[in-house]
């Protein structure tokens, strides 16, 4: 199929799923309220990154009209903290749940925002969607290139509305370098790159030991393969196969969403490349995902060139990026190049962007909030958007609908799975199959423990 069939299919399929979502979407639909009416949302999973969803709906939910209703987590200690760790919860009235399908159950609860562990936000999203719940959601939002189409055909089926916590989307700053570039502001764009330059040491080793009092091990695991408890398996997910993909669909997922939203790429890559393993000092603890990687990418009919880069050890910074524009943590490289045929454009954080033109890299327009982040609040504007969507009834005005998290997300996992193959893989973007490559395909999905299964009808 040519590529501009390809973007004609995508695009009919997308008009066809939103009119199949309005007819089908269930009697308790939000927009059946008012819309002036409180949103009622609760939490789910009390992690650390839980911090910025409290702190955020907390920021808006005056203007907003939204009230924290409920929180939900598996340990019963979180639930029991849960005043103390997060300030704006003390002394509010709120209902309690150690089990997530309970929480859904209740028909005073709106929304649901999800800050659990990566393996879990697939199937909680759906079920969430097929009890009539809008959705916000972590990234990245899949742990194999399967979910996000189940995802996607959820939302549209039972007409929810699905953020995606790429929250750079709703960035006033990055809005507006975004939009430079999609003006030309450097010229002809040819190339982006991107990058993860975090310094994470020594992971440690798995001990097992007693599953903690208050703990339901069997509700953590969920879907992944069962494994015994160990502090190794419970604090250091991130960097296990089982239960997430390590920095690749980490911090990777912001930068090629940024990355696709600048070069206008909305569709799969045809082609990934990538290498890459666990190196000094990886081969000291018994993390299994890469803290050393490199992918290249194409995309059928563009003459774009897509690389990235992840590194858990010492490095030279990039563009200036870290040294002396930095992220928001020391001796952090992390951020996109854009390369264009009249300059180049960095972000090195989550509110800022540079230009530099020409032969002489002369400064041109630029947008910088300065250093830091106030990570209690950094993503009030993408719940506020995400609010504002769930008054509309309308996903098209999701700043990170569930569709383009999908797209982002599988790029990750391309890289993924190239990385494991240890060679470049080739996509159908339409299909979400690999030509003539059932090596690769077996990639696509993993295996569900009984019960917690995504089944093939959503």
């Amino acid at each position: 199929m040519r590529d501009t069939d390809r973007r004609t299919f995508l695009k009919t399929s997308a008009v066809v799923a939103a009119q199949t979502a309005t007819l089908s979407a269930p009697a308790i639909a939000f927009g059946q309220r008012g819309a002036n009416d409180r949103i009622r949302v609760g939490l789910v999973g009390l992690g650390g990154r839980m911090r910025s969803h409290v702190g955020s709906l907390a920021a808006i939910a005056g203007e907003c009209n939204v009230e924290i209703a409920a929180i939900c987590d598996c340990d019963r200690s979180k639930l029991d903290a849960a005043g103390h760790n997060y300030p704006e919860l003390a002394g509010r009235n709120y209902s309690t749940y150690t089990d997530l399908r309970k929480l859904l159950d209740d028909p005073s609860i709106d929304a649901v925002s999800f800050s659990t562990q990566d393996h879990w936000h697939a199937l909680q999203t759906i079920w969430a969607c097929q009890a009539g719940k809008d959705v916000y959601v972590e990234k990245p939002p899949t742990w194999c290139i399967w979910e996000g189409r189940k995802m996607v055909e959820a939302a549209r089926k039972y007409g929810r509305m699905v953020q995606i916590g790429t929250q750079n989307r709703s960035s006033p700053n990055v809005c507006e370098g975004i939009q430079k570039l999609h003006e030309g502001v450097i010229g002809k764009l040819y190339m982006a790159r991107g990058m993860t330059y975090k310094l994470r040491g020594n992971l440690g080793k798995h001990r097992p030991q007693p599953v903690p009092d208050g703990l339901d091990w069997d509700a953590w695991v969920g879907p992944a393969k069962m494994v015994e408890y160990s502090s190794f398996n419970h604090r250091r997910w991130y960097w296990i196969e089982n239960f997430a993909s390590g920095d690749i669909a980490n911090q990777t997922v912001h930068d090629i969403d940024k990355i696709r939203w600048g070069l206008q790429l909305e569709s799969h890559p045809s082609t990934v490349a990538s290498l890459g393993g666990r190196f000094v000092p990886g081969e000291e603890d018994d993390a299994d995902t890469p803290n050393t990687q490199a992918f290249l990418c194409q995309w059928e009919g563009r003459k774009i060139l897509v690389t990235f880069e992840v590194r858990h050890w010492y490095t030279n910074s990039e563009a200036q990026m870290r040294d002396t524009y930095p992220f928001v943590a020391e001796n952090q490289c992390v951020g996109e190049i854009f390369f264009g045929s009249e300059g180049y454009m960095i972000f090195p954080d989550y509110s800022s962007y540079y230009t530099f033109l020409g032969p002489k890299n002369e400064p041109g327009p630029f947008k910088t909030d300065g250093p830091g982040i106030d990570w209690a609040t950094e993503s009030a504007p993408h719940f506020r958007n995400w609010v504002a969507a769930i008054r509309s009834r309308r996903h098209e005005d999701l700043a990170a609908d569930v569709e383009q998290g999908h797209l982002s997300a599988s790029v990750c996992h391309l890289a993924k799975i190239s990385c494991k193959l240890g060679r470049s893989v080739h996509l159908d973007p339409v299909t979400e199959r690999f030509i003539h490559d059932p090596e690769a395909d077996k990639y696509l999905k993993r295996e569900y423990r009984k019960p917690y299964e995504i089944p093939d009808e959503v």
